[in-house]
Order: C-alpha cells, then sequence, then structure tokens
C-alpha cells in the first residue's frame, strides 16, 4: 500500500504499466478501483497513476467541510510528488471538475485532459435562457440525497444518487456489494463537496491544451448540457458520445473507453 503526502493530506496511491504519464481521477463516492477495468489495457500504453481523493475510501478524510480547490491543489501535489507532470488526466464526473479547474489554473501540469459527466459544473448552465427541464429536476433530487447525509442516512443516500441521480432506478440492486460499500463509507464526503459555495462554478478560459470531452447516450440529459457548454469555452475541445453508456463508461464500456482515451493520447502526443 502506497501512500504520499500532498497539499497536506494522506493520499492513497498506486501506480502501473510503462510509458507517457496518465493520471485517472475518480468521482465522488468511489475511489481507485472504479478504473480497475480499464487499468490493464491502459497500461500497456501509460505509466498510470490512480489514486483515492481526499475523502475516499484509503485516503485521509479531513475533519470539516471541503472545497474543490482542494481537490485541485492535492491532484498537483501529487502530480509533482511522484514525477507525473505534466501529464494526460482523465477524471469522471466531479473527478473531471477537479482536473478542469487545475487546469484553467495551472495548465503546466497537463499534456492533455479526457473529462467525462462534469455535472457538478451545473453552474454553468445558470445563464442560459432555457435550461433544459432535467437540470431542475436533478438539482431537486441531489437536493433529497443531501438531506438524507444531513439526517445520518448514508444508505438511503447512496441508494437515491445511484437510481436517482446518475445511473437509472434499479442500478443500486445491480452493483456488486462490494461496490455498494464503497458507496455508504464515502457518503459523508459527498455532503462536504455539496458545501463548498463555489463547488458548481468554474473559469474555463487559462486552458490551452487539447481536450477530449465525452458523454454517453444513457447519461441523463443536463450532464450533456454542461458537456456542451465547457466545448464552447474551451478552445482545442473535442467531443465523443460512448454509445449505450451513461454516467460512468469505464466500467460499463471499458474497452471502449480505454481505445477512445489512447487514440485521443496519440493524436495530440507532439502537439500537447
Amino acid at each position: 500500500m502506497s501512500r504520499v503526502e500532498a497539499n497536506g493530506v494522506g493520499l492513497f496511491y498506486e501506480v502501473a504499466g510503462e510509458g507517457d504519464p496518465l493520471v485517472l481521477v475518480h468521482g465522488s463516492w468511489g475511489d481507485h478501483e472504479t478504473w480497475a477495468p480499464v487499468l490493464p489495457a491502459l497500461a500497456r500504453r501509460f505509466r498510470v497513476l490512480v489514486y483515492d481523493r481526499r475523502g475516499h475510501s484509503r485516503s485521509e478524510r479531513p475533519p470539516g467541510p471541503g472545497a474543490r480547490v482542494e481537490d485541485e491543489e492535492d491532484l498537483a501535489a501529487l502530480m509533482e510528488a511522484l514525477g507525473f507532470a505534466p501529464a494526460y488526466v482523465a477524471g469522471n464526473s466531479f473527478g473531471a471538475s477537479t482536473v478542469l479547474g487545475l487546469a484553467s489554473r495551472r495548465p503546466g501540469l497537463f499534456r492533455g485532459i479526457v473529462a467525462h459527466d462534469p455535472p457538478p459544473l451545473m453552474g454553468l448552465l445558470a445563464a442560459d435562457p432555457a435550461p433544459p427541464s432535467s437540470a431542475a429536476a436533478g438539482g431537486r433530487r441531489i437536493e433529497s440525497v443531501l438531506e438524507h447525509l444531513r439526517a445520518d442516512r448514508p444508505l438511503a443516500a447512496a441508494r437515491q444518487f445511484v437510481d436517482e441521480v446518475v445511473l437509472e432506478p434499479g442500478a443500486w440492486d445491480a452493483l456488486p456489494q462490494r461496490v455498494r460499500d464503497t458507496l455508504v463509507a464515502n457518503a459523508p464526503t459527498f455532503l462536504d463537496e455539496q458545501s463548498d459555495p463555489g463547488w458548481a462554478r468554474i473559469d474555463l478560459g487559462g486552458y490551452p491544451g487539447p481536450v477530449l470531452l465525452t458523454k454517453g447516450t444513457r447519461s441523463p440529459g443536463w450532464f450533456a448540457a454542461v458537456t456542451d457548454r465547457i466545448s464552447e469555452a474551451l478552445p482545442r475541445a473535442e467531443t465523443h458520445t460512448f454509445e449505450g453508456a451513461g454516467h460512468m463508461p469505464h466500467l460499463s464500456h471499458p474497452q471502449a473507453y480505454a481505445e477512445r482515451l489512447v487514440r485521443f493520447a496519440d493524436a495530440h502526443r507532439n502537439t500537447a
């Protein structure tokens, strides 16, 4: 078990493979093991770093509410401490928001970015004269999840988050028990993240490098709306849709996800 002090917090990490550096940043509730289905394929092309974000699984959980900028600084410190800068960096959900936020401030850490479904940045839809109705519904469901967490009902919160926010009804019962246990254990950190007043907004103008923004045909509609706003703001952004996939294509469609990430890195290897 490897652990490093980064930005004042102890972070669990693992490294696999040889090649160009690649960092994978998981979303809320999960941990580094969500990348397990794609890790073997990616390790044949990259030297891959996976880790548990602060407050998740085997990393330290500092007391008190957190902020997305803390996760961003954790990522920067981890990459620098382990010699992974600059790197290709891929993130999912809140992990994707973390990657994009850091890149806007410290673009030199990145060779390229792959970001799937960064819905925490729903603040980008605030100025839309006709935001998708699913965004309002999604916001109400997230608030209901937070009410469960405030009342110390992590199992109910995790179940609702999976079935009503990011996946679909019945998805919770189909998850392996190990995954469900991880989601419940990490539930309090989601409440901390949502307590950050700046969690939903980001300045996207500072990153000039290549970006691959991905979404799934089964992702909630407002996730795609957020992705579209990000694409408009980044000068070198391209988009890709995974057919039949939802919020976590690295779990549901690992071969397609790994192949698309490799193609992106190969295309930009000499231009990043």
